[in-house]
């Protein structure tokens, strides 16, 4: 990372500069983590925007987190929790490991009370980025007859390709999983699956047209942080092939592993020649569909249909 072009984040509407968090491994201790090794600016307006309650003894603020993440606030041997404490002069209590709850700060200052909220909220953002999709939003392709196009899809591919490098019927799709899919979530509690819930409800309630509609929900859930931000907006698409399914009928798509810099590290695997197959069946009709509901899947799962279990969804007729 370059010190003069340092890479920003973004939490709540506020752009933060990231310094690194310095990750080390020690042998047997795997689920001893990472360090604060650095402080967090904003970096384009005052870190006031925090709500920030005035006591008797001092200041308070309360950050609500998955319990999966409170391992990255206490850190290794509690060096991270007491880095902060010891930088803001504040005390912050975390709750026990597996509870839920919330994480609150106090102090004397209001300053660092924020500013111990501050670097709270860039650590969770930090190590919410680095778990693996839990979740994504998509339109279900479960209609008959689009199932029997992708079928004649891949007969033909396999007629008319099969010759060609890495094609064959190993990395199609299964048909029952057909879906469109909108953006990739990170969803580490129930609360984030019902917080999930009620913002589709509201993207209902708020849009219309199919595009805004999509392109809407991804920036609420870029907002929440709940979306990695990749992309300002979303292109609709369903995989109907992909190498993944090679090795593992099971797999689903790309693997949300990170560098230092913030850059997708993709698995290797083998590639396969697909040039044909978009000059004879760009324009291949699968079949047609009502979009009716927006679901909650959860990856790694299969329901009574041999579709993904929904966690929950949206209709709109």
């Amino acid at each position: 990372m370059e010190v003069l072009r340092p890479q920003l984040i973004r939490i709540d509407g506020r752009n933060y500069r990231k310094n690194p968090v310095q990750e080390q491994t020690y042998q047997h201790e795997e689920d001893e983590e990472d360090f604060y090794q650095g402080s967090m600016e904003c970096a384009d307006e005052p870190c006031d925007a925090y709500e920030v309650e005035q006591t008797p003894q001092g200041f308070r603020s309360t950050v609500r987190a998955p319990s999966l993440l409170y391992k990255h606030i206490v850190g290794r041997r509690g060096d991270t929790r007491k880095k902060i404490e010891m930088e803001t002069k504040t005390s912050i209590s975390i709750p026990k490991p597996g509870e839920d709850g919330e994480i609150v700060i106090t102090g004397q200052h209001r300053n660092g009370v924020i500013s111990a909220r501050t670097r709270i909220d860039v650590l969770l953002d930090t190590f919410r980025r680095k778990q693996p999709f839990t979740h994504f939003l998509a339109f279900f392709l479960n209609e008959v007859e689009v199932q029997e196009g992708f079928l004649r899809f891949q007969e033909e591919v396999l007629a008319k390709c099969s010759m060609d490098h890495g094609v064959d019927s190993s990395i199609f799709q299964n048909p029952k999983k057909l879906h469109l899919t909108i953006g990739m979530l990170v969803l580490l509690s129930e609360e984030e699956i019902q917080q999930t819930c009620e913002m589709l409800q509201k993207c209902k309630e708020e849009f219309i047209k199919l595009q805004e509609l999509v392109d809407r929900v991804l920036e609420r859930f870029q907002a929440s942080g709940l979306i990695v931000k990749e992309w300002n907006s979303v292109k609709l698409h369903a995989t109907v092939m992909n190498t993944l399914f090679r090795k593992d009928p099971n797999a689903e798509g790309r693997y949300n592993l990170y560098t230092a810099d913030g850059k997708y590290i993709f698995k290797e695997r083998e590639s396969f020649d697909g040039r044909n197959i978009l000059k004879l069946f760009e324009n291949f009709y699968f079949g047609s569909l009502k979009l009716n509901s927006i679901h909650i899947s959860q990856r790694f799962t299969i329901d009574s249909f041999g579709n993904y279990a929904s966690c929950g969804q949206i209709d709109f007729s």
